[in-house]
């Protein structure tokens, strides 16, 4: 799915990395705890997450991740916005909670990385 119509999907708004709107994303994770973020997602991975603080956006640099929506209507800070710029990361805003953003996305096709219980 293309990073613009994951942006329409939602209703973000883009703070960072508007140029990146043409790329493809492969599918998508949802999570508040970036340690899990470091252990599955590959490139093309979507990170949706609650929180608004400068980690979410290293563990994107991290884990090679080229976008992050941040739910609920939070505000990147400029800090945030700062370092996903320097690095690549297309950094958006929904209204929708974390759970509406990513039905939403599930309904139009965009899926999960599925991994096996240990």
């Amino acid at each position: 799915m293309k990073l613009s119509e994951i942006k329409k999907t939602l209703r973000a708004e883009i703070f960072a990395g508007g140029k990146y709107l043409d790329i493809m994303v492969d599918a998508g994770v949802a999570s508040d705890l970036m340690s899990d973020i470091l252990r599955g997602p590959t490139n093309g991975t979507l990170l949706l997450t609650g929180l608004n603080n400068v980690q979410v956006v290293r563990t994107a640099v991290i884990a090679g991740l080229p976008a992050v929506v941040i739910a609920r209507a939070k505000r990147p800070t400029q800090e945030m916005i700062a370092l996903a710029e320097d690095h690549g990361v297309a950094l958006l805003a929904t209204p929708f909670t974390l759970f509406s953003a990513c039905g939403r996305l599930f309904s139009k096709g965009l899926r999960g990385i599925e991994k096996k219980a240990a």
